[in-house]
């Protein structure tokens, strides 16, 4: 098992950042949390929105090696997450979905030669029919041996949401035999591909095995986070600076509780989205929601609820919101959600 272990300064380039940083409370003890990075591409600049370059790729695990992080599996840090075991302060998880071929030509030897662990989620159509931008099984299988822990992302990675049940469920069927079949075991780790769910997609996931799931919607694994719809931050070529790297793997968590809308495909649209903040957070003042969207939210906060309120309609398609608050040591708290739109 490999750990590194950094200690660094955030470089905060945005001015109002660095203003809440400076309104932070005082430092206290952290809370157990880890979090969970997802990349797709690796050096494919025709694909900038799932690519990350080889050199931001490159400066992200010098970044890991350097100092006070813990490079943890998946699979370990779900279940010690699970069992209420304490992780090392700044823990992070590694995550690849897709398994294109730039993950076995690019990323797979410089985390290999870094000795960090990684989770690759797998649809395993794109194998099967041998596609040219995917990886083989031959591939798969050597870095199976190697130690690199596989999850699932179905058969044919469709919009979950937008298929059939009996259709999903099949997804799920054909890919664990194939799994099965082809890696002498079947997947315990899923992702939602697109990061898209809902609340009969996510009990069918839990139907056929799989304790725990991931999303796209940023945030921090911790204790009371949904073991089936847990966060990752995505990182590609426009959010894969070096800045934002760190100001990301140095999140805590925002727990939050009673989430509205409870489904993420929404049926009002804009939808009246709110949530509420434990006691033990303190003041709410320089908590902020941004929507992806553009369009703005305004907040209101009646004691320790919050509501938001969006000034435009979302679009169709997927948005994220994104809630933060200073923390602890020049640290951020993070809440993400991703909202579906089916569109008018």
């Amino acid at each position: 098992m490999a750990r590194a272990w950094q200690r660094s300064r955030i470089n905060w380039t945005v001015m109002s950042l660095l203003a809440a940083c400076v309104l932070a409370p005082a430092p206290q003890a952290a809370e157990s949390s880890a979090v969970i990075l997802v990349y797709h591409r690796f050096g494919e600049s025709e694909h900038p929105s799932t690519s990350i370059r080889l050199d931001q790729f490159e400066a992200h695990l010098r970044e890991l090696a350097s100092g006070d992080y813990t490079v943890l599996p998946v699979p370990e840090i779900v279940a010690r997450v699970r069992s209420g075991e304490a992780l090392p302060e700044r823990t992070v998880g590694l995550t690849i979905d897709d398994a294109f071929l730039s993950v076995y030509r690019e990323a797979w030897p410089r985390l290999r030669d870094a000795g960090f662990p990684f989770t690759l989620f797998v649809a395993t159509d794109p194998v099967d029919y041998n596609r040219t931008s995917s990886m083989s099984w031959d591939q798969l299988r050597e870095l199976h041996r190697a130690g690199v822990t596989i999850g699932s992302q179905t058969r044919t990675h469709p919009h979950m949401t937008r298929i059939a049940r009996a259709d999903a469920a099949r997804e799920l069927e054909e890919s664990n035999a194939r799994f099965l079949a082809e890696l002498g075991e079947r997947p315990r780790l899923f992702a939602y591909p697109f990061g898209e769910y809902d609340p009969e997609v996510r009990a069918l996931v839990r139907r056929h095995g799989f304790e725990t799931a991931f999303g796209q919607h940023s945030g921090v694994v911790h204790a009371g986070a949904d073991p089936l719809a847990l966060p990752r931050f995505p990182l590609n070529e426009r959010y894969g600076g070096l800045d934002r790297f760190r100001l990301v793997i140095n999140t805590l968590p925002l727990p939050v509780t009673d989430i509205l809308p409870a489904n993420p495909v929404i049926a009002q649209n804009p939808p009246p989205f709110g949530f509420t903040v434990p006691d033990e957070l303190g003041h709410l003042d320089r908590l902020a929601c941004f929507a992806s969207s553009g369009g703005g939210l305004d907040l209101e906060v009646l004691g320790r609820r919050v509501e938001a309120r969006f000034h435009t309609l979302l679009p169709p398609g997927r948005s994220r919101v994104n809630c933060t608050m200073p923390g602890p040591g020049a640290r951020w708290r993070w809440f993400g959600v991703q909202f579906l739109s089916p569109g008018s």
